[in-house]
C-alpha cells in the first residue's frame, strides 16, 4: 500500500538525500501512520469493551498516543526544515532530534500508565470475555503494527530520520505488546487462566523500555556523539583519493540535524610540493565531500617533511615509544626545528578516551622519551583528543 502511495506522490523517490524527497517521505509516512493508528484505536477499543480486558483497552489508548506522537514528528520535521536565520545560522535541523525525544518521552509515560493499570488488575482481577472477535482484532493489529515497523525502519534509515526510527521502535514494541495480550486471551480461553493483569504489566514494561532506548538514541546527537564509522570511512576514502594528500587527522564532524553536517579536518601534504597544486587538491577534496556527503567541508593544509630520512626515523622512534604507553596513541604534525644550542621536537599526540593515565603523566613520559632519544632535544608536546 505504502509503496503504491510513494510511486504516486513522491517524484525522484530514490534520491533519499534530497531535502524535498526526505520531506515528502516523512509527511506521507506520518499521515499514513496516523490513519492506521486511529483505525487500530477504534477497533481495539471496541474489542476492549466487548471483552472487558484492561490490557486490550490500554493497548487501544497506546495506539491513540502513537497517533499523537506521529503528529509531533510531522510538526518537528516541518520546523526543522525552516531556513537558517540570524539567530540560527546552522539551521533548525536539530528540532528533528527534539521531536524524536518528545515521542520517546510519551512512550515512556504511556508505559508507566499502563503498568499502573495492570498492577490494579493484578490486585483485583476481573473476568474477561475471550470471544473470537476481540482476538481477531488483536491478530489484525499485530500484522498492521509489524508492517508499520518495517516501513518506518526501512524509510527512516534511508532518509536518516530520527523521528521515523523512533516511531519504528514504538511500532515493534506495540507488535510485541499486542502479541502478549493475544496470548493471554488464548490462555484464558483454552485453560481458564486469567493473566490479563500480568500480560498488561509485561506490555507496560516493554513499552517503557522501548521508550528509554529511543530517548537515548535521539538525545545522543544533541549531546554530541561521534560520527558513524561508515561516514568516517567515506571521508577518508574521498580525501585520500587525491594523491597529493598523504594522510588526515583532527577530523571533526558537527551534526546540526539530518543532512546538515559540517566537516573539518587537517590534510597532510608534502612540504616541498607546489603550493598551488596542493591548494587545488584541497579545494577539490572539499568540493567532493560536499557533493557526495551533502555537507559543508573545511580542510586545513598541514605541510610535513616526507623526504628527510632523519625526521622520518625520529618520528618512527617516537611512535614506537607512544605505543608502549598505549597502543592507541597516534602522533601527527611531527617536525623538528634545529637551533645553535638545542633542537625543538614539535608534535601532537592524540589520546584515546578511556586511557588509564592522566594527560600530564603521558606528556611527561613523551617528553622524557624525546630527551632520552636525542641529545639537546627540547620537546614541545600538544595533547589532542579524537572526535571520531
Amino acid at each position: 500500500m505504502l509503496t503504491l502511495l510513494t510511486r504516486i506522490f513522491i517524484k525522484d523517490r530514490e534520491n533519499y538525500s534530497n531535502a524535498r524527497v526526505r520531506s515528502a517521505y516523512v509527511m506521507l509516512c506520518g499521515f499514513f501512520g496516523i490513519f492506521l493508528n486511529i483505525l487500530l484505536f477504534v477497533f481495539k477499543y471496541m474489542a476492549g469493551i466487548l471483552s472487558g480486558s484492561i490490557a486490550i483497552t490500554a493497548d487501544a489508548f497506546n495506539n491513540l498516543t502513537d497517533a499523537s506522537a506521529s503528529v509531533i514528528t510531522l510538526l518537528g520535521f516541518r520546523l526543522a526544515a525552516a531556513a537558517p536565520d540570524a539567530g540560527h545560522p546552522f539551521g533548525h535541523g536539530r528540532i528533528e532530534y527534539l521531536s524524536g525525544a518528545i515521542v520517546s518521552v510519551i512512550i515512556v509515560v504511556v508505559g508507566f500508565e499502563l503498568g499502573r493499570n495492570a498492577v490494579a488488575q493484578i490486585i483485583s482481577p476481573t473476568p474477561i470475555d475471550t470471544g473470537l472477535l476481540p482476538m481477531g482484532i488483536l491478530a489484525m493489529s499485530i500484522l498492521v503494527k509489524f508492517y508499520m515497523f518495517a516501513y518506518n525502519r526501512s524509510i527512516g534509515g534511508k532518509i536518516n530520520s530520527p523521528g521515523m526510527l523512533a516511531t519504528a521502535k514504538d511500532s515493534i514494541s506495540d507488535f510485541a505488546a499486542t502479541t502478549v495480550v493475544l496470548l493471554s486471551m488464548l490462555a484464558a480461553r483454552l485453560f481458564d487462566v486469567n493473566v490479563d493483569g500480568w500480560s498488561g504489566l509485561a506490555v507496560a514494561c516493554f513499552i517503557a523500555y522501548s521508550g528509554f532506548t529511543a530517548l537515548r538514541d535521539t538525545l545522543n546527537p544533541l549531546l554530541g556523539n561521534p560520527p558513524a564509522p561508515e561516514l568516517v570511512h567515506a571521508i577518508y576514502e574521498i580525501v585520500l583519493s587525491h594523491t597529493e594528500i598523504i594522510n588526515i587527522h583532527d577530523l571533526i564532524v558537527h551534526d546540526y540535524g539530518p543532512g546538515r553536517l559540517i566537516i573539518s579536518l587537517h590534510a597532510e601534504v608534502p612540504g616541498d610540493g607546489d603550493i598551488f597544486t596542493l591548494h587545488d587538491a584541497i579545494d577539490t577534496a572539499e568540493s567532493e565531500l560536499s557533493a557526495k556527503l551533502g555537507c559543508t567541508a573545511v580542510i586545513h593544509m598541514d605541510p610535513i617533511s616526507t623526504n628527510d630520512s632523519k625526521v622520518n626515523a625520529m618520528r618512527e622512534a617516537l611512535e614506537n615509544v607512544a605505543r608502549t604507553i598505549d597502543d592507541r596513541i597516534t602522533i601527527h604534525d611531527f617536525r623538528i626545528v634545529e637551533g645553535p644550542t638545542h633542537t625543538n621536537v614539535i608534535f601532537d599526540a592524540v589520546l584515546p578516551f578511556g586511557c588509564g593515565l592522566r594527560e600530564k603523566d603521558i606528556t611527561a613520559r613523551l617528553e622524557a622519551a624525546v630527551c632520552s632519544l636525542w641529545e639537546n632535544a627540547c620537546p614541545k608536546v600538544q595533547i589532542d583528543r579524537s572526535y571520531i
